[in-house]
């Protein structure tokens, strides 16, 4: 399998890091010319990968390609391309539909959509996918996990999902900055706040079968700690206002972000 990619930014970096480190089977990756930094620092780490002359050179030579540009870019970049007909198509372009995509191909592709994210690099991602493709799914396998998507409201509603991590990691931020504030060294709570939660996500992902609510009451004990804060936090809003914050993604995700 011979691998192009149009884009080559830090998420083509991360996903070219994660698939020469995998076990797929690949007979070469090329790049186009358009960030020359990160292409150059990745065909000089990796021998399987080089840059190509221009954009078209990376299409032709592709039997996946993955179109990774800036979406403020894309409608100038993607329509200048020759795509052949039945080449398999990935785009990582943010905010962008396929109806949108497919007028700019203008060729009979089979177009999948995905939203890789940093962790692929050290095949540690989830990535959703829309539609199903096996073999866009096994190359995302290869990087973590893949989510195949059967409908689009599906894929929007992980993409929404995406916009999460900031907020995640704002907690642990905003944690250990209280442990700090209280007098607690800021890297020895990090320490202990950041292992935890990552044995929280692992739970849930192992006992995939058990609700998360399940799981929610089985760390909080009656009257105890766990559930005092849980309380507080519904009471001062926090369930609101992040439902409220995923309304208003979901709304941009679809376009209408009036």
């Amino acid at each position: 399998m011979r691998i192009g990619f149009i884009g080559t930014g830090a998420i083509t970096e991360a996903m070219v890091t994660g698939i020469v480190g995998s076990a797929l089977d690949v007979a070469g990756i090329l790049l186009s010319p358009r960030n020359r930094e990160i292409a150059a620092r990745l065909a000089g780490r990796f021998p399987l990968v080089r840059i190509a002359k221009d954009n078209q050179e990376a299409v032709d030579a592709a039997d996946v390609l993955f179109l990774a540009v800036r979406p403020q870019i894309a409608e100038d970049v993607i329509p200048k391309l020759k795509f052949r007909k039945g080449q398999t198509v990935v785009s990582v372009i943010a905010a962008t539909d396929r109806s949108t995509l497919l007028g700019w191909i203008s060729e009979e592709v089979e177009l999948t959509q995905a939203i890789p994210l940093p962790f692929v690099a050290e095949r540690e991602g989830v990535t959703a996918i829309y539609p199903p493709n096996r073999a866009v799914a096994a190359i995302f396998a290869a990087l973590g996990t893949a989510v195949e998507c059967e409908t689009k409201e599906e894929y929007d509603l992980l993409a929404v999902g995406s916009a999460l991590m900031a907020t995640y990691l704002g907690i642990l931020d905003r944690t250990t900055g209280w442990f700090a504030e209280k007098g607690l060294d800021r890297d020895k709570a990090r320490a202990y706040i950041a292992p935890l939660f990552a044995s929280l996500s692992q739970r849930a992902v192992r006992d995939e079968g058990t609700p998360l609510e399940e799981l929610a009451r089985e760390f909080s004990t009656a009257g105890g700690l766990n559930e005092q804060v849980l309380t507080d936090f519904d009471r001062g809003g926090g369930h609101r206002a992040l439902t409220d914050a995923l309304e208003r993604v979901l709304l941009r995700v679809r376009g209408d972000d009036r």
